[in-house]
């Protein structure tokens, strides 16, 4: 059996599984697969198949490669652009390791076919009341509970050196006015951070 159909079965056998996603953006309501979710069963998965999965980091692409342990020769490569972040209040190995954690993380996704989910879609198609809170954006009292609460994710999230969790939490705001309301209950140190890290993951 080949690479490519040892990969076909293997993405099989780990969508059938029972995985659980841990990762909750309260904003939108969705889960999402954080790479401790998945990483332990995908790398089992990949040995019931005979496949090995390296991730390497260049100084302009990472890859992942998967390989045939039957005949190493054969080889499927992923890649992916490498980014850099500078953030503030964050020695080189939290940057560094921000990096690569979250290419890591979305080169296994490729190689398994995960399904991520629509951020847009999920916030979109709101009917609710609106009204204008003292800052001047325009929320329902419902959303603002509920952008209080991401927040308070976000600043946890920061507390704790996880800046991707806390970035996850940030792009699940779509709408504007939202964003707006959102930008307003965290401090400088915190709106800087994000902001940096977003302008990272683009290569600004």
């Amino acid at each position: 059996m080949n690479v490519y159909q040892k990969l076909n079965l293997a993405r099989q056998d780990f969508h059938s599984s029972e995985i659980k996603k841990t990762g909750l953006n309260k904003f939108a309501g969705y889960t999402y697969f954080e790479l401790g979710d998945f990483i332990v069963p995908a790398i089992k998965i990949f040995k019931d198949h005979g496949l090995i999965g390296i991730v390497s980091y260049g100084q302009d692409i990472a890859q992942l490669r998967i390989i045939n342990e039957d005949n190493p020769e054969e080889q499927i490569v992923i890649t992916s652009p490498m980014s850099e972040a500078a953030l503030k209040g964050c020695h080189p190995v939290q940057n560094l390791g921000a990096v690569e954690t979250y290419i890591r993380r979305y080169l296994w996704v490729s190689a398994l076919e995960i399904v991520e989910h629509d951020a847009l879609d999920m916030t979109t198609g709101k009917d609710t009341p609106r009204h204008k809170p003292t800052d001047g954006s325009l929320v329902s009292e419902k959303q603002m509970t509920v952008l209080r609460d991401v927040a308070m994710e976000i600043i946890a999230h920061m507390t704790n050196d996880d800046i991707v969790g806390a970035y996850e939490e940030y792009i699940g705001v779509t709408d504007a006015e939202e964003k707006t309301y959102l930008w307003s209950l965290l401090d400088s140190k915190v709106r800087r951070t994000l902001k940096e890290h977003g302008e990272s993951l683009k290569g600004k």
